[in-house]
């Protein structure tokens, strides 16, 4: 590790130092063909963290990645933090695609797309909800006729984040319809960039959202892009669940500092006192309450680690993470009084948004049944 400590001071951008605050799995920048939110400098870092496979440590450097070990990549990231450096890059590929892919793809379809997300230059959304088929999301009857070497699609998914700027879908779509419905499922990956798709932002009550929906008309796949083989989605899609809800819960626990230093911040200009104990007790005890918890999440996050295939103990996460974020923008609407209420306010706009936290990414009943059946061997 003596070389990448090295490596960095050499090669970090100075205008990066200090810049970042802790984040997770999708806080940062995210590339893709259709990336506005780029500067020089996070281009720069981009770069030469690629060409390290440094976007994505542990993968073989044959798909993009450094070949480290899982310690050498926590010490990576570990150095990242302490000198207040992002992550060169984040996003759905990273975290969700391409993990299932070193477990279910064949060596073709890791050579072929795995480079593309290790480099940020393809950026992959998740098509999984559909208007029918939410929280069932078996019940999904987006359809696909497989044609000699061509899969077509036609239907539609929802509640699709940043398929507006996204290169391609993962996406789950139903190849038969015999049997359950889980067996008629297949996990296929599908390029937006073509006729036959469209996509249309959906429109929050918090006034911002990365939500679309996609519409496919007789869109094209190749059937070498079906992952796990035709009918076999549902153990992917499960896999792939696996890593998002982990992801999502180490997101929101991994904001504890800059959460600190927001909710204390805003209590002293509340109450008008610059130094010295809150003198409102009652709201020392929801501060520290809330500060608590985030740091029994962090460690317990810590103590998880990353695995290659996180089970059902991921849903833990996910509504740990998402309750707890939710009571947090609760908190500081309620330390920031009536200056929090304007409508393009960002504590209004976040404290809004994080309503979706417990929907998102599997609501929480549907991820407390998970944890009932599967972790403590309850039944129905």
């Amino acid at each position: 590790m003596d070389e990448i400590v090295k490596w960095l001071d050499e090669n970090a951008p100075t205008e990066l130092l200090g810049t970042s605050r802790g984040g997770g799995a999708f806080d940062g920048y995210w590339g893709g063909r259709r990336a506005v939110d780029s500067t020089p400098a996070r281009l720069r870092w981009l770069e030469v963290c690629a060409s390290r496979g440094l976007c994505a440590p542990t993968w073989l450097p044959a798909y993009g990645g450094a070949g480290l070990s899982r310690e050498e990549a926590a010490r990576f990231e570990a150095l990242l933090r302490e000198r207040g450096l992002p992550p060169p890059l984040v996003g759905f590929g990273l975290a969700m695609l391409g993990p299932v892919l070193l477990e279910f793809g064949t060596e073709d379809q890791k050579r072929r797309h795995l480079p593309g997300i290790a480099s940020g230059q393809i950026r992959w959304c998740q098509g999984y909800s559909e208007p029918e088929a939410g929280s069932d999301l078996a019940a999904l009857a987006c359809k696909a006729e497989i044609h000699d070497e061509e899969i077509v699609l036609t239907g539609q998914k929802v509640w699709t984040s940043h398929a507006d700027v996204c290169d391609c879908m993962f996406a789950l779509v139903r190849t038969s319809t015999k049997g359950r419905k889980q067996e008629g499922i297949s996990f296929v990956l599908v390029d937006l960039e073509q006729s036959g798709v469209e996509r249309r932002r959906i429109r929050l009550i918090s006034g911002a959202s990365p939500f679309c929906e996609v519409f496919f008309d007789e869109a094209r796949a190749k059937l070498s892009d079906l992952v796990g083989g035709r009918d076999q989605g549902w153990t992917v899609a499960k896999a792939l669940l696996g890593h998002e809800r982990t992801a999502i819960g180490s997101a929101i626990g991994s904001q504890l500092v800059s959460l600190e230093k927001a909710l204390v911040g805003a209590a002293r200009q509340h109450l008008g006192v610059d130094d010295g104990p809150l003198p409102d007790g009652l709201l020392r005890d929801a501060i520290a309450r809330c500060l608590i918890d985030e740091r029994c999440l962090a460690l317990t996050i810590s103590r998880v680690g990353q695995s290659d295939r996180p089970g059902p103990e991921s849903s833990v996460l996910k509504i740990a993470g998402s309750e707890i974020k939710q009571r947090r923008h609760a908190l500081m609407m309620r330390l920031t009084a009536g200056e929090g209420l304007g409508a393009d306010d960002d504590v209004t706009r976040d404290w809004l948004r994080s309503r979706a936290n417990t929907i998102e990414g599997g609501t929480t009943e549907i991820q407390l049944n998970i944890i009932a059946q599967r972790v403590l061997g309850l039944s129905t």
